[in-house]
């Protein structure tokens, strides 16, 4: 089967808050007024894509049922294509993850994530200007409309129209799908990739995409409206 669509999630670093030229730092402080909200910001820095780095992608067809995921595993050999539950891991630097991330998704007709709006793709678009790499796809299309990138956070929100937005670990919880958070939180990330952990990184990161992917699932069949066809 043709793969036409895929999950996407993303796992990410922060740079050493110690690295920072004086302004940036600056910038990053002014608002902290105690060492626990210094501390808060320092570990934070991850969260974006001017002082974090990708260090896994993950890629899964619903449809399928196999993917790719690509991730960081420096100061190691590089790893020969490790195959798991029908995903593929491979290895390589940011750039060339992100290279493999772009050649993946170039023909695909839609690209599935949770706040991948409002976190993942972003962010991929940005870490590939700052190694001029070119996307061969658009991430970011109309929000309403178009099924090129369906956010199931927009989705099950309604995009806004609900009192609150919930977490993939929340949803997962109320439709007894196994959460991702029950093994690794993304908070631990940055841990895990200072311990060299890179692998377990990326085992963490297909178990969100699985997740997504089944919930999806249960969106698409259950919620989401799709007139028939007289």
């Amino acid at each position: 089967m043709r793969q036409t669509r895929a999950v996407l999630d993303i796992e990410t670093v922060g740079v050493p808050f110690e690295s920072l030229d004086a302004p940036t730092k600056e910038y990053f402080l002014r608002r902290a007024s105690s060492p626990e909200e210094e501390e808060e910001v320092k570990t934070s820095l991850g969260l974006y894509p001017l002082t974090g780095f990708v260090v896994a992608i993950g890629l899964f067809d619903p449809d399928t049922q196999k993917g790719a995921m690509y991730y960081q595993s420096p100061g190691s050999e590089p790893t020969l294509p490790l195959e798991e539950d029908g995903i593929l891991y491979e290895t390589g630097t940011e750039g060339e993850i992100l290279r493999k991330f772009w050649n993946y998704v170039k023909d695909l007709k839609s690209v599935i994530t949770y706040n991948g709006r409002g976190f993942d793709c972003p962010y991929l678009l940005v870490r590939s200007a700052a190694h001029r790499i070119k996307p061969t796809r658009q991430l970011m299309p109309n929000r309403y409309s178009s099924d090129a990138h369906i956010d199931l956070m927009d989705r099950l929100s309604y995009f806004g129209s609900v009192r609150r937005n919930f977490s993939l670990d929340m949803w997962c919880r109320a439709f007894g799908i196994k959460s991702p958070k029950e093994v690794v939180h993304g908070s631990e990330v940055g841990r895990l990739f200072s311990e060299g952990r890179h692998l377990d990184i990326a085992r963490y990161c297909a178990r969100d995409i699985r997740a997504t992917s089944e919930l999806f699932t249960i969106w698409e069949e259950y919620i989401s409206w799709v007139p028939s066809r007289q």
